[in-house]
């Protein structure tokens, strides 16, 4: 129970951390959020990153995923799924990415758009993001961590490259 606990306490306070307007936003959402880890006892092999509530958020996305050696990963995501979601939701197997699962604690789902996607994002990068994104390794003008990016349906046809190697902040 603590662990489905830790999950909606982690899911507000990125929500408010990303827009302080998002706790008033989400609020019903959060207390259905509440309510469920309150009644449920979830394991780690039975957890999925992402909740989806109304049918909004069923929508799917096609995202792709270019790796340095030219291989592309088609999968799809839900609209309101992080990219981060999207790997650890389809189990795309990136070595390492997403290491510290989105708290915005590490380098490791570092994802480099084209320009014109990159410019076409909503919300441009914090600062906390811009500083994991100091210590990530082959660092361009338009990376940024795929625990950061949300889905939305005009993404969809999305294709972003992943760099070769990665880098744990953590561990610096």
């Amino acid at each position: 129970m603590a662990f489905a606990q830790n999950l909606v306490r982690c899911s507000i306070n990125a929500a408010v951390r990303k827009s302080p307007k998002n706790l008033a936003k989400h609020a019903n959402n959060f207390s259905f959020l509440q309510r469920w880890a309150n009644l449920n006892t979830i394991t780690n092999q039975q957890f999925v990153r992402t909740f989806s509530v109304g049918t909004q958020l069923q929508q799917d996305v096609n995202v792709t995923f270019l790796r340095a050696n030219g291989q592309k990963i088609q999968t799809k995501g839900k609209v309101g799924d992080t990219l981060l979601d999207v790997v650890v939701n389809n189990h795309i197997d990136l070595d390492g990415f997403g290491a510290c699962e989105g708290t915005l604690t590490c380098s490791t789902c570092h994802l480099i758009f084209k320009i014109e996607d990159f410019e076409k994002l909503p919300d441009k990068a914090s600062d906390e993001e811009l500083d994991m994104l100091d210590l990530a390794y082959e660092l361009t003008e338009t990376s940024r961590l795929g625990c950061q990016i949300t889905l939305s349906k005009d993404m969809d046809g999305l294709v972003v490259s992943v760099p070769t190697t990665i880098n744990d902040a953590r561990s610096a």
